[in-house]
């Protein structure tokens, strides 16, 4: 039997998106998110508020870079999302993190993080219920120990973090239990 727990986001798995923009002075910002997702093969849409600094300098400088935040960097991923660039103008160098332009965008990409999206701002969407910034993505760079033989990236090697908004708690994905377009094929038959 099922309990009513009453309005609460309740998506589970949420990415850790570690969203990263230059300001009018060229200093890097990042923050983590977790409401961002694809919005189409080549566009990914994040759900973040107007007033955080990196939204500020999305607009401004109308570009960004979106990282997959992994394990082995949890402890910074964590900190991009406590501290705002709002009050704290050095946040990224307190992390001791390296980043380096984008050779696609006018953005920073985080070396640490093994893979990065490298976006051009579509547009922002913001209505009474929603405030949106959708990225064109231009280029993806990963590094090359996640990539399978197939140079694709392999989930299991990405050790990518993910978000539960239950319990407040980080989860590392990576095993896989079934392909994707074929674990519901005998579905198909049995039903024709």
């Amino acid at each position: 039997m099922k309990k009513d727990l009453g309005v609460i986001p309740a998506l589970y798995p949420m990415p850790v998106l570690m969203i990263a923009a230059y300001d009018e002075n060229g200093t890097v910002n990042v923050m983590n998110a977790a409401w961002g997702t694809i919005c189409d093969m080549d566009k990914i849409a994040l759900i973040i508020d107007e007033s955080h600094k990196t939204t500020q300098n999305i607009r401004s400088v109308k570009a960004f870079t979106v990282s997959l935040a992994d394990y082995a960097h949890m402890a910074e991923a964590d900190f991009f999302g406590i501290a705002t660039g709002n009050k704290m103008p050095d946040k990224f160098a307190k992390t001791g993190f390296h980043a380096v332009k984008s050779n696609f965008v006018n953005a920073p990409v985080i070396e640490e993080f093994p893979i990065v999206m490298e976006c051009e701002l579509a547009e922002i969407v913001q209505t009474e219920n929603l405030h949106a910034v959708i990225g064109k993505i231009v280029n993806v760079a990963a590094e090359e120990n996640i990539l399978s033989e197939n140079g694709k990236v392999d989930p299991a090697k990405l050790n990518a973090l993910i978000f539960d908004q239950f319990q407040s708690g980080y989860y590392v994905s990576g095993e896989k239990v079934g392909k994707a377009w074929n674990a519901g094929a005998s579905l198909m038959k049995e039903n024709n």
